[in-house]
């Protein structure tokens, strides 16, 4: 298994014609930046149905934006959402509204929508493969990556270094053949 950046799997089901029988839905960007993907992917990948796109507030939904929010998507019916917006807030937006949407997948795509509308530029493949990406990407948008990466990336080191040291231990995750799932039994006359 190999990292998929949300980019690299976005562009990849586009770009395959197998994928051309479902119906996708942009949540996230810039004003105006949802819509010029739109044009984008479809120009480029005529088979692609895009039914509709969304840009969010900087900010959470409030109820009423997200209840229009669930009547359009609902209305429209994709099959995948695209959510572009930053981490974790594209991971809390899902957790929060597909139990409401009417859809079968999202995605977290993060930067997505900048990368394939040409305002962000992507790292070489190299860069990727060394776990660089994030630096590639602080490079282009310091003011608005810095404050994110200090805060997120020095608190893993500090976690890191507490549970090395003896200091602390942190709970190993469960993995799914550590976890019991329980399962009906049938039982024969």
């Amino acid at each position: 298994m190999r990292r998929v950046a949300g980019p690299d799997l976005m562009f990849e089901v586009f770009r395959r014609k197998q994928f051309a029988h479902h119906r996708h839905f942009l949540y996230g960007g810039k004003p105006g930046v949802a819509e010029e993907l739109r044009e984008n992917l479809t120009r480029r990948f005529p088979w692609v149905e895009i039914v509709g796109t969304y840009t969010p507030p900087f900010r959470d939904l409030t109820v009423d934006e997200g209840n229009a929010l669930a009547s359009r998507v609902n209305a429209l019916r994709p099959d995948i959402i695209w959510v572009g917006i930053s981490t974790p807030k594209q991971e809390r937006f899902m957790m929060r509204m597909m139990p409401r949407l009417d859809s079968a997948l999202a995605f977290g795509v993060g930067a997505a929508f900048d990368f394939h509308t040409g305002r962000i530029k992507d790292c070489p493949q190299w860069v990727k493969s060394a776990g660089m990406q994030w630096l590639h990407r602080l490079v282009q948008d310091p003011k608005h990556l810095m404050r994110r990466y200090l805060r997120c990336n020095f608190g893993f080191l500090w976690k890191i270094s507490l549970q090395l040291s003896g200091l602390r231990d942190f709970p190993q995750a469960k993995t799914d053949s550590q976890l019991r799932i329980d399962r009906p039994t049938v039982s024969g006359g």
